[in-house]
């Protein structure tokens, strides 16, 4: 079957299908949507979750058809999730995927998420099968008629209230870009007061702000388990005079992107529960509740976020 994004609430409310394709270039969406999925594959006991990014190495797909065979009577419900940028698997591919198309069932659920599908790539086997046992989506940009409107739906989400002038240099500025478009939003609301107006000034002032390092990036870095690039992004953001509580917030997301549908922990070496220890420490430092430095910490959390012990937790004073 096919759905459509705005099907994809109701449509998860009433089931949950084995397979699921979601394919598209607009990477909020994408994410979005995905997010969806995984919290009502949680929810029906999907407690393990498997990652597979396809390029152009082949070898990648003979761990996946590892994981297609791997199944057993007494493992936890898992995901396997296969992102393909490209969306061509190859022959090699194509075969590891119906394999997991059968598969797929009461104890696994199957997300792939790809780029834009070629009309080719839209009616390969794979395609097909995947279309008879489950459901595709495909993500459609927003259209320059259409943006307006879906950021004053993104500003109400956050609980602000910008003037039409505000939305519409936002849609300017973001050039179409959702994601970076999404992220001025949060970015203002965790600034401003909830309910609060949101003036071409205010948006002017955040989305033009050039500063090298931000705290995206160091999320990305973190999720990309990159420590050296994670700590030289955190050292930009401590010199430009960034709050730490806006660093913490931005790590606090990308630790729940990390966790995934991991039951007791974020990857091999990694405790959730250690790290949200550590994201706690960092939010009383930062608010004068507890002795240290709110940026020791803040290193100390990305590091251990990137897969690497660091030193032993203590009381903070």
């Amino acid at each position: 079957m096919k759905l459509s994004l705005e099907d994809l609430p109701r449509h998860l409310a009433q089931r949950l299908l084995p397979v699921y394709l979601i394919s598209g270039d607009e990477p909020l969406q994408l994410g979005e949507a995905s997010d969806l999925i995984r919290a009502r594959a949680r929810a029906d006991g999907y407690t393990e979750r498997e990652v597979f990014f396809i390029e152009r190495a082949s070898a990648v797909w003979d761990e996946v058809q590892q994981s297609a065979r791997s199944l057993s009577l007494f493992a936890n419900r898992r995901v396997v999730e296969i992102r393909m940028p490209s969306g061509k698997a190859g022959v090699s591919g194509a075969g590891a995927l119906l394999r997991l198309i059968e598969a797929a069932g009461d104890e696994l659920l199957l997300l792939v998420v790809t780029g834009k599908l070629d009309r080719e790539t839209q009616g390969a086997e794979w395609i097909r099968a995947l279309q008879a046992r489950g459901a595709s989506l495909a993500i459609w940009p927003v259209d320059r008629q259409q943006l307006q409107q879906w950021l004053r739906q993104r500003f109400r989400a956050a609980e602000l209230r910008p003037s039409d002038e505000a939305v519409a240099l936002l849609a300017e500025r973001s050039e179409g870009n959702l994601l970076a478009a999404q992220q001025e939003i949060e970015k203002l609301a965790l600034l401003l007061e909830r309910d609060a107006a949101v003036s071409v000034s205010e948006v002017a002032a955040g989305s033009a702000d050039s500063a090298r390092f931000d705290v995206f990036q160091l999320a990305e870095a973190v999720r990309a388990r990159a420590a050296g690039r994670a700590l030289r992004i955190l050292g930009g953001l401590q010199s430009e005079g960034t709050e730490p509580v806006l660093v913490l917030w931005s790590l606090a997301r990308a630790l729940r992107s990390l966790q995934g549908g991991a039951a007791g922990g974020t990857g091999p070496g990694l405790s959730f529960a250690r790290l949200t220890v550590r994201a706690g420490r960092v939010d009383r430092m930062a608010k004068g509740m507890a002795q240290g430095d709110p940026w020791d910490e803040l290193a100390l959390l990305a590091v251990e976020m990137c897969g690497q012990r660091t030193l032993p937790l203590l009381r903070a004073g």
